[in-house]
This record gives structure tokens, sequence and C-alpha cells, in this order.
């Protein structure tokens, strides 16, 4: 989970809350607080899959509104659960809304959320929101975020973050009987996650969300000091702590991104987890910027992401996030990823790990 400024943490769980709703006795409202009125979309700047939705339009049926943006690793670990919700309560009365508030300038562009959206095969109601109207009407601070709201159009349930996906599941299940719904299979659904999806490994993760633009950069430790807003030549730097970053070859420090300035281009992480992930692209769209990864100065072989090879070639080609590391086998201390590219113009915006 995360805001505007924060890093991801894990979702605390609530396992009395859990217990309490499963065992609850029907008719009992006291573990579902309500929590004001289902806010308009009128600040959406445009739809997707839908026409413009209203509170209004959907009373008597319950409404699951999900703030993502698509670059989010904690969000993608989320949607395989979200979108099982949308296909089994679609006949039973619920709705999904996907409200789309974009992280990164590129995130605005309708057409790299169209891409995305069809990638992943999201297919309920998405509300472009690229002026945070959505989000101020909810007063919310977080990616990903749902909001449940019941038949009257009362907002019943929230929670931030990754995990609970039983006690989610089990509130719509409530507001869906409420409503006089019934007929749908009570068992919990169950996904299959790959790529992105796949829950992260938290008993190994060492290593926070760490952003390389100026604006927002933590964990800088080149030898050389940075020089925002110019392109430089770094150095090598010779060791780095772990959760720690450095740059070498021709880079442009940029308040929203580190940019390439030129082919050998590098940027070294030391991290801890089992997979690494790069939100990044090419400046210029359409370009294709062919970069190279390395673990531990080797190819990273069976511990490559689904975006480079076992040689750790791959192709910046569009705006997104890219899973650079997978590792196979369990993971054992710290490693260090190096990648490089091969020429000018490609933006390295935010490290994520799982």
């Amino acid at each position: 989970m995360h805001d505007e400024t924060t890093a991801p943490t894990a979702a605390p769980a609530r396992p009395g809350l859990l217990r309490t709703l499963a065992h609850r006795p029907a008719g009992d409202e006291a573990t579902l607080p309500i929590a004001g009125h289902l806010p308009p979309f009128v600040g959406a700047t445009g739809w997707l899959n839908s026409e413009p939705l209203t509170p209004d339009g959907l009373r008597g049926g319950v409404v699951l509104v999900d703030f993502w943006t698509y670059t989010c690793i904690n969000w993608l670990r989320t949607f395989p659960y979200v979108r099982a919700w949308a296909t089994k309560y679609a006949d039973h009365g619920l709705t999904v809304i996907g409200v789309h508030t974009p992280e990164f300038g590129f995130e605005r562009d309708v057409e790299n959320v169209v891409a995305r959206s069809r990638g992943f095969n999201v297919e309920y109601p998405i509300a472009i929101d690229s002026d945070y109207g959505v989000w101020t009407a909810f007063a919310n601070h977080f990616w990903p975020a749902v909001y449940i709201a019941d038949a009257d159009g009362r907002i019943r349930f929230h929670h931030f973050g990754e995990g609970e996906y039983a006690m989610i599941e089990m509130v719509i299940q409530q507001l869906l009987l409420e409503a006089g719904s019934d007929g749908f299979d009570p068992g919990l659904v169950s996904v299959d996650a790959m790529g992105f999806e796949v829950p992260a490994d938290w008993e190994t993760l060492r290593t926070a969300e760490t952003y390389l633009g100026l604006l927002q950069a933590n964990a800088y430790a080149s030898a050389d000091a940075a020089r925002p807003g110019e392109a430089h030549t770094y150095g090598v730097t010779q060791r780095l702590a772990l959760n720690t970053w450095a740059v070498a070859g021709p880079w442009t420090l940029a308040s929203h991104a580190a940019v390439s300035a030129g082919a050998g281009a590098a940027v070294v992480f030391r991290f801890q987890a089992r997979d690494v992930n790069l939100v990044m692209g090419p400046v210029m769209r359409g370009e294709a910027i062919p970069f190279r990864v390395r673990l531990d100065g080797e190819a990273p072989g069976e511990a490559h992401g689904d975006d480079v090879d076992g040689a750790g070639a791959g192709t910046l080609l569009d705006q997104r996030l890219y899973q650079l590391i997978r590792r196979r086998r369990p993971v054992d201390g710290t490693g260090v990823v190096e990648i490089e590219f091969d020429g000018a113009g490609a933006e390295a915006y935010c490290f994520t790990f799982g």
C-alpha cells in the first residue's frame, strides 16, 4: 500500500473482525458501521467500459469502488481478487468500479490507460480520474483502496492496501444478502495469480519502494553528488549498502525520473527480495531502447523476470512496470541488480520489490 508520499507496507491483518463477520447473526449490522454516502463521480475525466455512473443510478445494488493506477505493484497483486469478485457477483447485484487515479505523468495519458486495461483484461467500468476529482471526493490517499457501499448508497466498509481478501468478500456477500440477493456460491474465490499478480514473499522482503526522481528520491548513494537537471557522466560506485542505489555513466537526474543521457547509462541497486520491478519507459512514444539486466554481476539465468530473458536482455517499448528479477530459489541474503541502457531517453521512475 502506498500514498503520494509513503512507501508500501504490508496491510495488517484483523482476525478478530474477520471472525465476527463470519459468525455474526443475520440482521446484525453492528460490525459494518455507516461511514458516509457514496460520493458522485463527477470529477472523472472520462469512462471506459461504461457510460458515466452515478450514485443514484447505482441504488439497489452493492458497489465496490477500487482505486488503482496501472504501475502500482500493490494494486496488481490485489487485482485477481477484484476481477474474480466482479465476475462472480455481477449477476447478483454487485457493480465494481475501478477508479484510475495516476501516480506518474504518463499514467494521465488515456491511450496508456486503455492499453494497460486491455492487457489486464479489465472488463468492469473504469472512471478515468486524471485530475484527482474522484480521489478528492472520497478523501482517498492510497493505492490500492477499496470502498464498498450498500444498496442505499451508504459506505459500509473500506480497506487500504493488500490482503484481507476473505474479509472483503464476506462484506460483499453480507451486503448482497441485506439487499435481498441470494443464490450465489457462499464459498470464497480462489485465484491463480501469475506474473505481477503473485503475492510478495513477505518473509524475505526487506527492501521498500524506492523513487529515482529527485522530487521523491531516497537512498541515493552514488559516489558523485547528484546534479539536478544536468546531463552528467557519473562514475562507478564501488560498494553499496543494503537498500541504496547509484547511477553510472551518462544520466540526467530530473525531478520526475532518472533519464539516460546516452549508451552505457546504468543504475545499480542492492536489495533483499524475491522480485525486482522498475517503473520505466522511453521518453518518446514508439521508441525502442534495449537494456540489459545483471544480477550480482552475471546474467540472471533462471532468476530473470517476465520482461527479460535468461541473458538479461530486454527492450523498453512503453511506459509501465517491468519485472526484471524473479528468483526461483529461496532468497538467501542480499543481491545487486544492475540495469544498463543502450541509448538515451530511457526514464526510470521507481523500483518496487516483492
